[in-house]
């Protein structure tokens, strides 16, 4: 899948489309003029560049995700564990678990995260 890069504001736009979905665009502009201080016109500009990049479909009106949130995070992440760590997954854990502590709980469930990725 192609990469999609997003701005600060056009990612919490996507988040506010993603934590109402399907939600119509008339919405839409209602919530970025509360949020945003955005007219009708940049609320439609901003939707229509996020259809175009691939993440959201607007149909008759009604706005829906044509990649989930949760989709999206994972495609993100694996991009940064790409870039920053030359596609090493333990090289990432080793610089995030350098200088922080894990909590029982956080091991226990990167354990079963691991597991289940195994096929176990």
């Amino acid at each position: 899948m192609a990469e999609i890069q997003l701005g600060v504001i056009e990612a919490r736009f996507a988040e506010m489309i993603w934590e109402r979905e399907p939600v119509t665009s008339s919405e839409l502009v209602k919530l970025a003029a509360e949020a945003f201080s955005w007219k009708r016109t940049t609320t439609h500009t901003v939707l229509k560049r996020l259809c175009d990049k691939g993440l959201f479909e607007n149909h008759k009106g009604t706005v829906t995700s044509l990649i989930s949130r949760a989709q999206f995070h994972s495609m993100q992440s694996r991009k940064f564990v790409e870039d920053t760590f030359e596609g090493s997954l333990p090289a990432f854990v080793a610089a995030f678990t350098r200088d922080n502590t894990l909590t029982s709980e956080e091991a226990a469930e990167i354990r079963a995260m691991i597991d289940r990725a195994e096929g176990r």
